[in-house]
């Protein structure tokens, strides 16, 4: 059983997570924390390389990894100074392990959960379809929120891809992703989204219902459990009443 969550900040995103952490404080019978950003803290001098292998290198390409030292040392640019961060996707488990070894020694038992909130997008490889896929968290210890996976991970509505195709079809090239979310009409998040920290609520709490029951998410679409797979069904489940099913209901009040 989870008596314990601990929050790790993530300073360059919208993400509230003192106030992330007060509404899982209102739902979960457990003690909550917040720290400072994780990689702030417990990054050592590994944590670069382990980033730079991590990089996922192509879409279709199980293979990670590029540690040349240009590539390592721009990872090392990005903790010290993770603003000047972006446009590198990486394997979500291969992250997880890194910063599992980066855990306070005294803190790994499973009854202390960490969630690592990061401003870097993750991606699991589907064995099914033989690509990689964005996620907006990685469930396990420590658990990871991609904040930049909560705006990219769910498809957007069909009219959203549509106008992309149409652009690229006029004008020979894709038109960049503001100016898309400018011009179609649609109920979906969008960088910086104010809605952002209240859609993170049911990915933090995915994170602890894990850990503590063994169940990764809930089959019901209206619940705060439920993994969406595209935006609509994330802003049904995340942003719009109820907040639970009928059955976690009774576990989360």
């Amino acid at each position: 059983m989870v008596d314990r969550v601990v929050m790790y900040r993530a300073p360059t995103t919208v993400a509230d997570v003192d106030a992330l952490a007060s509404w899982l404080d209102e739902h979960v019978d457990a003690t909550i924390e917040t720290r400072d950003r994780f990689l702030g803290e417990h990054a050592d001098q590994d944590t670069a390389r382990g980033f730079a292998q991590a990089r996922v290198i192509s879409p279709y390409d199980r293979t990670t990894g590029n540690t040349m030292l240009g590539i390592v040392r721009y990872e090392q640019r990005v903790l010290d100074d993770p603003d000047r961060g972006g446009g590198v996707l990486y394997d979500g488990l291969a992250v997880q392990e890194l910063l599992r070894r980066c855990l306070p020694t005294s803190e790994r038992e499973l009854d202390i959960l960490h969630v690592i909130v990061l401003d870097r997008p993750l991606a699991t490889w589907g064995e099914h379809d033989g690509r990689w896929h964005k996620r907006v968290n990685v469930l396990g210890q420590p658990a990871l929120i991609s904040v930049p996976g909560l705006y990219e991970a769910p498809a957007k509505p069909e009219v959203y891809y549509r106008e992309k195709q149409r652009h690229a079809l006029v004008s020979g090239d894709a038109p960049p992703r503001e100016v898309l979310e400018s011009q179609v009409e649609g109920d979906f998040l969008i960088a910086d989204d104010p809605r952002t920290t209240d859609a993170l609520n049911g990915y933090v709490l995915q994170a602890y219902h894990y850990l503590d029951t063994g169940e990764a998410f809930c089959d019901v679409p209206s619940c705060r459990l439920y993994n969406a797979h595209h935006q609509p069904a994330l802003i049904e489940a995340q942003l719009r009443p109820p907040q639970f099913c009928d059955r976690h209901a009774g576990l989360y009040r």
